[in-house]
């Protein structure tokens, strides 16, 4: 007599979390506090800019020999890189299957109005499709060069941004992209920390500070370079 074999299994824990609620908020939430450090950094590097081509044309090569010997020429870069994508994709996945979720959950309009959220938590969705598309139209521009205005000159950082800020099409996309940045953030922040288990009530205060500090400076110091390209500042 043949046993019985049992062709359901339990699904793994990684399934189970991701299937979770808590799961995609939090891969959300750590995929985002990836990302902005990504950003401090970056925004650092293009503040360089305003030092001359040289520092920030030597900037752009130090990035491709990090790790060396060790690691070979721009193997540091591909797997920031790598990171980067991933982080983008969950992030962008897990929003994405959130909101359907929520919208599965309800239907209906609500009979009474809800209390009416802020500026930045009601256009989160939309400043998401704003920087996916920004991203997309910023790799083509200055990493590709397949959209850059004029030659691309690989290798001469200092020279495409100059290219790219010189155009006005180029400034609005850059500047439009950084304001919508500035309102994701700041309530981004704010929220990976509640998800996190960081917020309480004596550090909602401090924590919603600390977020518009982040969108103030993250905004203002992306925005500074073709604001400086715009006036002739860097040239």
């Amino acid at each position: 007599m043949a046993l019985a074999t049992r062709t359901d299994r339990k699904p793994s824990l990684t399934r189970t979390v991701w299937d979770s609620t808590v799961g995609k908020k939090t891969v959300m939430a750590v995929s985002g506090l990836i990302m902005l450090t990504y950003l401090a950094v970056h925004m650092f590097g293009n503040l360089k800019i305003f030092f001359g081509a040289g520092d920030f044309n030597g900037y752009a090569h130090w990035l491709r020999t990090v790790g060396e010997p060790f690691l070979h020429y721009e193997w540091a870069l591909w797997i920031i890189r790598v990171v980067l994508v991933a982080a983008v994709v969950a992030h962008a996945v897990s929003a994405y299957q959130l909101s359907r979720r929520d919208i599965r959950a309800r239907p209906s309009k609500y009979v009474h109005k809800r209390p009416r959220a802020s500026y930045a938590t009601r256009t989160m969705r939309w400043g998401g499709i704003i920087l996916g598309l920004f991203i997309v139209w910023h790799v083509l521009d200055l990493t590709t060069g397949t959209v850059h205005p004029g030659g691309f000159q690989s290798g001469h950082p200092y020279q495409n941004v100059i290219d790219t800020f010189s155009t006005w099409y180029g400034n609005v996309i850059y500047i439009v992209a950084m304001l919508a940045l500035g309102l994701h953030v700041q309530h981004g922040f704010w929220s990976a920390a509640q998800t996190l288990g960081a917020g309480s009530a004596a550090r909602d205060r401090i924590l919603k500070t600390l977020a518009n500090v982040l969108a103030l400076v993250l905004t203002a110091g992306f925005i500074a370079v073709p604001v400086a390209v715009m006036t002739g500042v860097v040239s």
